[in-house]
């Protein structure tokens, strides 16, 4: 056996997730919108997806509802863009999916000015496409709350986002068109 990696990707490091799913072909159609690539690597109850750009291994484990739940819950994942173009070929491509999405511009999070949309997954992980406008700012509410959320949260008019964070609580009504 080799000690060098056999696995290539740009940078030294990489981000590695994994997540359980309840359904592994809802997930995967998902991920390949969000991160427009393909698998990698595809067996019974199980995907990998290792885009380039963003460099990230991203493996996706179907379990069942008490499997997942023993393991514990997640805040939210995000992929940093460079550009506010980028973010808009985000929610045009998360649309045009048929996931509901959330929409910041120029919004004060975790002391920086972001663009930014929200995504929810199949099983409710919720996903940022975001790009830094201006990297470090004042930031009174995430000083007091700890956590960042859109203007207008507070308002009963602003409907699908959480109490906490501002993302979508769930997926559309309706499944996103099949492909």
């Amino acid at each position: 056996m080799s000690e060098s990696p056999t696995v290539d990707f740009p940078g030294k490091q990489r981000i590695h997730i994994a997540l359980d799913v309840k359904d592994i072909e809802r997930s995967v159609e998902f991920y390949s919108m969000l991160l427009v690539c393909s698998p990698s690597k595809r067996r019974p109850r199980y995907a990998k997806f290792e885009p380039k750009d963003p460099s990230i291994n991203l493996a996706l484990n179907e379990s069942s509802g008490e499997q997942a739940a023993s393991r514990g819950v997640s805040a939210h994942f995000g992929i940093q863009v460079k550009s506010v173009a980028e973010v808009h070929q985000a929610i045009e491509r998360f649309k045009a999916s048929g996931y509901e999405t959330i929409t910041e511009e120029a919004t004060t999070c975790c002391y920086a000015v972001q663009d930014k949309v929200w995504v929810v997954d199949p099983d409710g992980h919720r996903w940022e496409v975001f790009v830094v406008l201006q990297a470090d700012v004042k930031d009174e509410l995430y000083a007091q709350s700890g956590c960042c959320s859109p203007e207008g949260s507070d308002s009963p008019d602003v409907v699908g986002l959480s109490a906490t964070c501002g993302v979508p609580q769930n997926r559309p009504a309706a499944d996103p068109p099949a492909s």
